[in-house]
């Protein structure tokens, strides 16, 4: 029998192409990296002749490019002028002087002045500007001589710039004044705050038709109601429950209805104004039973206060 025994140095065929392999790509990645290197150094080299180009461009194109500052010193000669020059420059020095002196003088004069009227005024109680306005002003028995309507004359209209004129412009017909309140340091209508506000009353031609006492009744009716009760109204709600004639209503409006209490021209709304008694049904001369009474007055006598 014969046994073949194989060579231990003997490599297989799979070996040696593992290592042709591995040879070529080692091979292929070093190309790699050299085209590599010569596109970034060709890149470089155009990147630097670009900059140096605009460089260039901008030298050529900017005209006015600050030029470096060039220092020149000017040597003057020492020129001889002799004896004029220090005569004209003595008689400046002495005209100055002059000047000096005579603006000192009227300084001093000045002050001189100032001094005696503020000694004089002192002397004499000399007047303020404050109480120099209040010597110039209107006074108020004037104004009122002056104008043609007296009673519109206020305490604060002598104040105003043309007193005059402001009386004038009030004493004018249709003039609506300026409110009461302009000069109040209060806030408008800040004492009504702890005042209860008084419930809204209907009319008379209203309340005749009885409207009022249905709809008491009513709200009455609904307060007495449980809360089922409410809850399926609701869902299914019944109509005409307060039902008035309609002739009634008609009547209301239409026949007995009066104009309500209205203000005039130029009246306006201040505190407390609701809460003043308004004597429409007396006229001034027209005295009540019991003033008469109280006076002791007769009938047909004239009052005591004529006597």
């Amino acid at each position: 029998m014969t046994v073949e025994i194989g060579n231990p140095n003997s490599i297989s065929n799979g070996d040696v192409k593992q290592n042709s392999t591995n040879k070529k790509s080692k091979e292929s990645e070093k190309r790699r990296r050299r085209r590599k290197q010569k596109k970034n150094k060709k890149q470089n080299n155009i990147t630097e002749t670009d900059n140096d180009s605009d460089d260039n461009a901008k030298e050529n194109s900017d005209p006015h490019q600050p030029l470096e500052k060039v220092e020149i010193e000017y040597v003057t000669e020492n020129l001889e002028f002799g004896d004029a020059y220090a005569e004209l420059k003595s008689d400046n020095d002495k005209k100055d002087e002059e000047e000096k002196k005579v603006t000192k003088k009227k300084d001093d004069s000045d002050s001189d002045q100032e001094e005696e009227q503020d000694a004089n005024g002192n002397e004499k109680g000399g007047v303020s500007n404050k109480k120099k306005k209040l010597q110039q002003r209107m006074k108020i028995a004037e104004l009122k001589q002056l104008c043609a309507r007296p009673d519109v004359v206020e305490v604060w209209d002598a104040t105003a710039a043309d007193p005059k004129l402001l009386v004038f412009l009030k004493s004018y017909r249709n003039t609506v004044p300026v409110p009461r309140h302009w000069c109040q340091k209060r806030k408008f209508l800040q004492g009504k705050r702890g005042i209860e506000k008084q419930p809204f009353q209907l009319p008379d031609f209203i309340a005749a038709t009885g409207i009022e006492k249905i709809r008491q009744a009513y709200i009455e009716k609904e307060d007495s109601k449980k809360s089922k009760q409410k809850q399926r109204e609701r869902m299914q709600p019944k109509m005409g429950k307060m039902d008035i004639d309609y002739q009634v209503l008609h009547d209301a409006f239409f026949k007995y209805q009066t104009k309500p209490k209205l203000t005039s021209h130029g009246e306006l709304y201040h505190e407390g104004k609701e809460f003043e008694v308004k004597l429409r049904e007396m006229k001034p001369g027209m005295l009540s039973q019991d003033l008469k009474e109280a006076l002791g007055m007769p009938e047909g006598a004239p009052p005591p206060m004529a006597y």
